[in-house]
């Protein structure tokens, strides 16, 4: 490994090991999952939808909420100011989640249709499994924490 790609490497991981980054952002997490989680309830109970399609609207809600708490809160102090820079932000934030959600529904579903587990469990182990996912990206690549 280079000096420059090894430097760039540490640089990255020193800035995922943030403890108050990354505890900010499972708190913020843990306000997106009971979003998405009492969304979800609401959608398969009340409606005629069933657990997969309802996570899908349930989970572009509780992203919206967490999109917007980590903008104010967890990495406030990063990125462009400007409109156009939090769009941006917010599609980067939408695709890079849009990875842990693919994780996300593939634990329900499977959790689900294969293991009879409750949808809310499956739910709740779906999110925990796309966490790191969801937090090394948007870290990296929707805030760009390394560029300090």
């Amino acid at each position: 490994m280079s000096d420059s790609l090894g430097d760039a490497v540490r640089t990255r991981v020193r800035a995922l090991l943030s403890t108050a980054r990354f505890g900010q952002f499972v708190g913020v997490g843990a306000v997106g999952a009971s979003v998405d989680n009492a969304v979800l309830v609401v959608l398969v109970e009340a409606t005629v939808l069933g657990p997969v399609v309802a996570k899908v609207l349930s989970w572009e809600l509780g992203i919206a909420v967490i999109f917007a708490i980590n903008e104010r809160w967890t990495f406030a102090e990063y990125g462009e100011v400007g409109s156009r820079a939090l769009g941006r932000r917010f599609l980067r934030s939408n695709v890079v989640r849009f990875a842990g959600f693919l994780v996300t529904l593939a634990v329900l579903a499977a959790l689900v249709r294969q293991f009879a587990i409750h949808y809310v469990l499956a739910n709740i182990v779906g999110i925990a499994v796309g966490f790191f996912v969801n937090y090394t990206c948007e870290s990296l690549y929707t805030w760009q924490v390394h560029q300090e």
